[in-house]
């Protein structure tokens, strides 16, 4: 009996902490139209549900993911199936930064944009996409959302240096330094876990089902959004003792406490 419970102890204590609720407005920066649904909607919909705002900011239009179909056509369908998409989990505001899909470059004008975006809505939390080489289960990820992550994380600080892009200033946007999360999803090493158990889940699924037609251009690569999400959140879910979870791998820049050392 004591070994037996010696064991759920463990488990127990082994457990990754949910991620912390206590605060109001989310921005939720991504490269592509559909890389939000993958998974984070679903907890997008749970903060919803609370009463949240979620914001979304794309730096591109998607332009170039549906293989039969020219960008000039497949830019605004991408835009108005992620609209559909967010709509689905309570996200009214969708905002797009025309960056030039597939060749996204890092640098200062990717950061500004979105750092621009940040001092605009002035969120507490960022979510975006893993921005290593490789993601969970040791899939290897793709360039903008490399390029896309790691801006959104330098973009947090920024958000609160004056002295970084100074010129938004002439624009009337004061510094932001209230971001104190970063997270991002399908990290391979995940440090925290959001709980997506029934309605959060289901809002999910229909959050990626509006993107059919891109979904329909993947041809032998596509899949049926329900199975695919019920299987990737059941799997995450024991993580944080849960049904089903969204797991991300989470950067606090802005401390709940004092620092261990005061």
């Amino acid at each position: 009996m004591s070994a037996s419970r010696s064991d759920t102890e463990t488990a127990r204590h082994e457990l990754l902490p949910e991620l912390p609720e206590d605060w109001q407005r989310c921005l939720a920066v991504a490269a592509h139209p559909d890389d939000i649904e993958y998974g984070t909607a679903c907890a997008v919909a749970r903060w919803t549900g609370q009463g949240k705002t979620v914001t979304y900011l794309l730096a591109t239009r998607g332009e170039a993911g549906i293989d039969a179909i020219e960008p000039e056509r497949a830019g605004p369908l991408r835009e108005e199936e992620e609209r559909a998409g967010a709509r689905a989990v309570g996200v009214g505001v969708v905002e797009f930064l025309d960056h030039t899909d597939g060749v996204i470059e890092g640098g200062p004008r990717l950061r500004r944009d979105i750092v621009r975006a940040v001092r605009r809505h002035r969120p507490q939390v960022m979510v975006s996409g893993d921005f290593g080489v490789r993601m969970v289960g040791g899939m290897t990820n793709q360039a903008d959302h490399r390029v896309v992550g790691l801006a959104a994380l330098d973009a947090a600080r920024d958000a609160g240096n004056r002295w970084v892009f100074p010129e938004l200033a002439d624009e009337g946007l004061e510094p932001w330094g209230g971001v104190r999360l970063v997270c991002f999803a399908g990290a391979a090493r995940p440090t925290h876990g959001v709980d997506v158990t029934g309605p959060p889940l289901d809002a999910g699924i229909a959050s990626l089902e509006a993107h059919a037609e891109y979904t329909r251009g993947l041809g032998e690569r596509g899949f049926e959004a329900r199975p695919f999400l019920t299987w990737m959140a059941r799997t995450s879910g024991p993580a944080i003792g849960a049904e089903a979870a969204i797991l991300f791998d989470v950067h606090t820049l802005v401390p709940d406490g004092p620092p261990p050392w005061v």
